[in-house]
């Protein structure tokens, strides 16, 4: 099968969750035997040093400056491609993805890598990527919120086939190093206003409770305001290829979720499994669907204010990142992920659905 991609980044992980989620899914999608290629709006802000992978030896990678450019330059490829599938976020994600539907022949999905996020900008009339003109035209809607969000992607928005495809991890990438445990805690993620309650609750009040101990919190865009506790060690970025590194080096690691996707439910986010993979122990907040993805108190601990994470940390169960990764190899690898990518556009294929209708409301 021949795959073209339009996402976000792939080139850079500076900031954003997209591009690892991209690399494990697509690297994995090729080790099965596929043709893929990216194809990236080039921006400044992930250019020069924070382009962090320019060449994958897994599929091709080419950027574009513009719808125009993207037009002149690609459409015959994205005519003759198996299947196409544009991301959230990618810029004029609206304008492109008519022009993916008056261009293909073959299947035309849309991976949503934020869908709780892309529901609530479109309650708000906010099309910045993906609008509901549009969103009848896709062939399969994949999202990475399962649950009730498939019903309601289908049932309000009219998206043809609604269908969950998770975040996943590369095991070869993302598994336990030997390494000094410099931290007792440690978080690794984007500053997001939404989040930074939940960080100062959780992993600030903790530190400040227990100077004795070490944490850390890595990530870009905190801002200056913020007043870290002497024992939190603070880190700008960690490039994926030093994730693993850095998971190692805490005796525990803490999953935050976006408030969306913890009023959506069922959104795990990337770094969840990653650190699963890591074999870390996880304190992660609550929201609907965890225990279908993690066995609470076996796999993961779920915590809700300083108090539960002193007590979690004084505790700690060393084998509980043992059997977490253990759910990962059996259910969240990147392979999985690319077997339902596979099985889900073949079974989109002509002939197993009508398609044009929807593209011609879609484009009207």
């Amino acid at each position: 099968m021949k795959l073209i991609v339009l996402g976000l980044s792939l080139s850079s992980s500076w900031g954003n969750g997209h591009a690892t989620t991209y690399r494990a899914l697509l690297k994995a999608f090729a080790e099965r035997g596929h043709q893929v290629h990216f194809l990236e709006r080039n921006v400044r802000w992930y250019a020069g040093e924070n382009r962090d992978l320019s060449d994958p030896d897994w599929c091709r990678l080419s950027l574009y400056e513009g719808l125009a450019d993207l037009q002149r330059r690609h459409a015959r490829e994205i005519a003759a491609a198996d299947a196409v599938l544009l991301g959230s976020y990618v810029p004029e994600g609206v304008e492109v993805a008519k022009f993916l539907f008056e261009t293909a022949r073959g299947i035309v999905a849309f991976y949503d890598i934020d869908t709780p996020v892309t529901l609530g900008k479109l309650s708000r009339g906010d099309h910045e990527y993906v609008s509901p003109e549009v969103i009848p035209g896709f062939d399969i809607y994949f999202s990475f919120a399962g649950g009730p969000t498939l019903d309601l992607l289908e049932r309000q928005y009219g998206a043809p086939r609604a269908r969950a495809l998770y975040c996943a991890v590369d095991p070869s990438l993302y598994h336990p190093l030997i390494a000094d445990r410099r931290w007792n805690l440690g978080y690794l993620g984007t500053y997001s206003p939404d989040r930074q309650p939940k960080v100062e609750r959780l992993l600030l009040e903790t530190a400040r409770r227990m100077p004795d101990r070490r944490f850390v919190v890595a990530g870009p865009s905190y801002p200056d305001s913020i007043a870290w506790p002497a024992n939190v060690d603070r880190i700008d970025h960690v490039p994926p290829a030093r994730h693993a590194e850095f998971y190692s080096a805490s005796r525990a690691t803490l999953n935050i979720t976006r408030q969306d996707m913890v009023a959506a439910g069922w959104s795990p986010s990337v770094r969840l499994f990653e650190a699963a993979a890591c074999g870390v122990p996880i304190l992660s907040d609550r929201w609907d669907g965890i225990e279908d993805l993690f066995d609470p108190g076996s796999e993961i601990s779920l915590v809700e204010d300083a108090d539960e994470v002193e007590q979690a940390l004084k505790s700690l169960d060393s084998m509980q990142g043992v059997r977490a990764r253990s759910r990962i190899l059996r259910h969240h690898s990147a392979a999985h992920r690319a077997e339902e990518l596979e099985s889900e556009l073949l079974d989109a294929r002509p002939g197993s659905r009508s398609n044009v209708p929807n593209r011609e409301r879609s484009a009207a």
